[in-house]
């Protein structure tokens, strides 16, 4: 079994940020890591002189290689370490090609600087961003059958899944001497000696391919110095101030999106920071429940009725100025473009929003049957080929509209610049009705939104999220909104009155696009089983449940003793339950003093926190095991007593736990 990391960067490119490499942090990864082959891969270039430095300063197998920018996503290809010249002097091309970081090679730009693809190893991003497409990998799928991926969550995934590519994990690591932590994404692959065509058929095999070296895909290393945990359910145990939650840390800062449950970060007794806290969880609803609204507002915020009134009573003026001064006309007054009202041009984006409908139903493969049953796709083609044809004739209506509008206006310039008539101002009329129109109707919407209705509701292990839409009752409920110190007092004596309402609005520092926030008030409630608000207790354990069910969004979940804040029903009926079934798909890291969780969970694996006081100061380690094993063993080999650690950090020891079953629990039994 031998352990690879083939993404390593030791040089600055247009595609990184600047950094200094170390020589020094790289030996110190590959001991402390015990790496037997790593491959030297920078962004679109390749040194051949700090190659052989690196080569000749590990001990073990260093391959060359280079991640290239091709068609959006990134590919690693790695060599051979013979022939380096003529791999030297293909990478070269590749960087000559790519002079930006928005550059990129096309495949087939690839396989002309890279004839015989079959000679390398080529490891997309497959489940890493910025992600190779399906269609380049359809391009390459002769001479690709691995790809990176960021997390033991993904690997797993990837192994389970028959048809897609064999998963890799690898650090991406720059190696700088500021470097604080090194990164635990490394492969195990099933091979005796380390050669480019070994390393190809292992990844060719998902069965080939593991986490650990010893378990298999069933354990993982979560520090540095050794740990190994379970890729399912783990419970870590200790004695205070042994360490327990240093190690948590430790595994948090470890990897990448970790979802980490703090001890005592659940306990909730304040309502009013319950319910704020609730909103910002459930901030999709309201934005998914307002979105449209959102769009009746901007549109509104385009009206201006006092600017229309104006406008009209100008018109007026000068028509009636005009009619009183036929004395005044002359020979360029008399002309007929002279009052010309311009050509109005026909809106066009309702058409478009049709047009992208039916090409929409045309291009949907999901539901493509459904869609078939009622409309042929060439009836769907025909209508947006006869939709797009009268938007194109609108469209050249519309700019001959135009062009003939600023010709008007420009004959009509230089006929007021040669007159001394009163020249009449122009007024849409029909806009001027229509807006007015709007904005009687924006009130409407507004009313109706702020009738008192329930939106929507969730359970969640028997509790329910319920949101109800209502109107703001003061100011304070606006300024709350808001989460800024701003005065919304005056804004809120027009609040029965929208359209006014909205011009306070605009007189307040607020971004436009958050106006429609304050028209109505989404209040979301938490009930229990029994349909009544929860207690200060029931907040907690609904935010314990609601911060597990998140789990599954995130690669690791990692909890500080929960039972700190719950009761032992709690624990076992709901919380362990749940865990259970989240470890199925993330590991699942727990800290516990309690029996309920520590052992009616019935973890796959156990970790116990020592605290060792040296003359050089304070030491933690970790022993580890299956819950069945008679003893736990740390990195280093050394062992401690399962059994003991179990009383000790479960029952408060042996004696104690005897004397409790049979003086106190025994008694009582009937």
């Amino acid at each position: 079994m031998k352990k690879i990391d083939l993404h390593i960067h030791t040089k600055s490119s247009i595609s990184d940020s600047q950094f200094e490499f170390s020589l020094g942090k790289l030996k110190e990864y590959v001991r402390k890591l015990e790496i037997d082959c790593i491959a030297i891969t920078n962004h679109n270039l390749f040194d051949l002189e700090q190659f052989n430095t690196i080569s000749e300063a590990l001990d073990i197998d260093v391959l060359p290689g280079i991640e290239i920018d091709i068609e959006g996503g990134h590919l690693l290809l790695i060599s051979e370490n013979n022939r380096l010249t003529d791999f030297s002097a293909k990478c070269a091309q590749i960087q000559s090609l790519i002079q930006t970081d928005q550059d990129s090679i096309s495949v087939e730009e690839l396989k002309q600087v890279y004839p015989n693809l079959d000679q390398h190893l080529l490891v997309p991003h497959y489940d890493k961003k910025p992600t190779i497409n399906e269609e380049t990998l359809e391009k390459l799928s002769d001479h690709i059958t691995a790809g990176e991926v960021t997390s033991i969550k993904k690997f797993i995934s990837c192994t389970k899944n028959e048809e897609g590519l064999t998963p890799v994990l690898f650090s991406d690591s720059r190696f700088s001497e500021d470097l604080d932590s090194f990164s635990l994404r490394q492969t195990y692959i099933d091979l005796d000696e380390v050669t480019l065509a070994g390393i190809k058929a292992c990844l060719f095999d998902k069965n080939k391919v593991f986490l650990s070296k010893e378990d298999g895909n069933s354990k993982f290393q979560a520090t540095t110095d050794g740990l190994m945990l379970s890729t399912g359910l783990n419970v870590m145990l200790g004695e205070r101030s042994s360490g327990k939650t240093y190690t948590l840390d430790r595994i948090s800062s470890a990897f990448e999106n970790v979802k980490y449950i703090k001890q005592f970060s659940l306990l909730q007794n304040d309502e009013e920071k319950f319910k704020k806290l609730l909103s910002v969880r459930q901030s999709s609803v309201s934005e998914q429940y307002l979105s449209e609204f959102k769009r009746v507002v901007e549109d509104i915020n385009k009206v201006d009725l006092k600017q229309n009134e104006i406008d009209l009573e100008k018109y007026i003026t000068s028509l009636v100025k005009y009619a009183t001064e036929t004395e005044k006309e002359d020979v360029y007054s008399k002309t007929k473009l002279f009052s010309e009202n311009p050509f109005t041009e026909k809106d066009l984006s309702g058409l478009k929003d049709i047009i992208e409908a039916v090409q929409l139903l045309i291009e949907n493969a999901e539901y493509r049957a459904t869609i078939d049953k009622h409309v042929s796709n060439e009836s769907l083609k025909a209508l947006a080929l006869d939709l797009i044809s009268k938007y194109n004739e609108l469209a050249e209506l519309n700019l001959k509209k135009n062009w003939l509008n600023g010709l008007i206006t420009n004959i009509q310039s230089d006929l007021r610049f040669r007159t001394a008539s009163t020249f009449p101002e122009t007024v849409d009329f029909y806009r001027y009705l229509f807006e007015k129109e709007k904005v009687k109707r924006f009130s409407r919407i507004v009313k109706e939104l702020q009738k008192e209705r329930e939106i929507y509701s969730k359970d969640i292990r028997g509790f329910k999220i319920v949101a109800k839409t209502k109107k703001y009752t003061g100011a304070q409920g606006l300024k709350d909104k808001s989460k800024k110190m701003l005065s919304f007092r005056d804004s809120f004596d027009k609040y029965d009155s929208p359209y006014k309402f909205l011009l306070e609005l605009k007189k307040i520092e607020l971004e436009e696009t958050d106006y429609y926030k304050f028209f109505i008030q989404i209040e979301y409630e938490t009930l229990n089983k029994h349909g009544f608000a929860i207690s200060g207790g029931e907040r907690s354990e609904f935010n314990l449940l609601h911060e597990i069910n998140d789990a599954l969004k995130h690669d690791i979940l990692l909890i500080d003793e929960p039972e700190s804040s719950f009761d032992n029903i709690f624990l076992k009926n709901e919380v362990n339950a749940l865990l259970k079934d989240i470890s199925k798909s993330i590991p699942v890291i727990i800290v516990t003093h309690s029996s309920t969780v520590g052992a009616s969970i019935k973890p796959n694996h156990i970790a116990c926190t020592k605290k060792i006081i040296e003359n050089s100061g304070v030491k933690y380690e970790v022993y580890f095991g299956h819950p069945a094993d008679k003893k736990l063993k740390n990195a280093d080999g050394s062992t401690i007593d399962n059994f003991e650690v179990m009383l000790n950090c479960l029952e408060a020891g042996e004696k104690a736990y005897e004397k409790r079953r049979t003086e106190s629990y025994e008694i009582l039994k009937n």
